[in-house]
């Protein structure tokens, strides 16, 4: 799918940018000027609404925020600008060849293929299955879900991540049960699973290491996107834009 209408022109779709993530913490770093930001929080039926209710006033949808490695030696906090999805039942979703080059050149990141799955790949042995069958390097919840919408609706789509736990870490219980299905932390589920097995406060240390590497580079890369996500003629487009038909600013953590 190619940002170019039928004359050539592009752009031609005015309204805002949906980024979609998966925690609150990514919606705060992703918003900004034209950008209406939707976290998942775990929860994909929720999500997939959330977006179609949402993508009828969208000019396109980019997938932001941390994702698990699958591929052997990738570093905790690299940034990488997703060439296709591949979803668990094999099907594929094409990100936006130009789009996703304009993002590539804007924050010098890699392109690689991304994993779209339902639920968390937690294990060592789990991401190296993954990989071996999609050929992905990284993993998360949400891209799939976003593309699929975007698809359907034949709207440019993208996809950036960072790292944030590489393929040799395996993800404690305590991280996986600590997404409430807004986006935030749920701090009484992550108290009770270490309190049932204080054996995991280590990995949870190397766990909050790596996602702080990730939200940094993040954070550094959103501020090297400025407005419109790196998406060619969208600042053209925002200024275009009914003032009441922004949306922006932090979310709510």
């Amino acid at each position: 799918m190619a940002l170019s209408g039928a004359d050539g022109r592009r752009g031609q779709r005015p309204g805002r940018i949906i980024a979609v993530t998966g925690l609150k913490a990514e919606a705060k770093i992703a918003a900004g000027e034209g950008v209406h930001v939707i976290a998942g929080g775990g929860d994909g039926a929720r999500l997939r609404r959330d977006i179609e209710a949402a993508a009828p006033e969208a000019s396109a949808i980019v997938s932001f925020g941390v994702a698990g490695g699958l591929a052997p030696g990738l570093q905790r906090g690299a940034l990488f600008v997703a060439r296709k999805i591949i979803a668990e039942d094999g099907s594929f979703f094409d990100a936006d060849p130009d789009w996703s080059l304009a993002l590539r050149a804007a924050l010098g990141a890699a392109m690689a293929d991304f994993a779209g799955v339902d639920a968390a790949v937690a294990g060592i042995e789990a991401k190296r299955a993954l990989h071996l069958r999609t050929g992905a390097h990284l993993v998360d919840m949400e891209s799939h879900i976003a593309a699929d919408v975007a698809g359907r609706l034949g709207i440019p789509f993208a996809a950036v991540r960072a790292v944030a736990d590489p393929a040799e870490r395996q993800l404690p219980h305590a991280a996986l049960v600590a997404m409430r299905p807004d986006g935030g932390l749920a701090l009484g589920a992550l108290t009770r699973s270490l309190a049932r097995d204080p054996r995991q406060i280590p990995h949870l240390v190397h766990t909050a290491r790596d996602a702080r590497a990730a939200f940094k580079s993040l954070l550094r890369g959103r501020k090297m996107l400025a407005v419109g996500f790196a998406l060619p003629d969208f600042v053209e487009l925002v200024l275009n834009m009914p003032a009441e038909d922004e949306l922006g600013g932090p979310l709510p953590v």
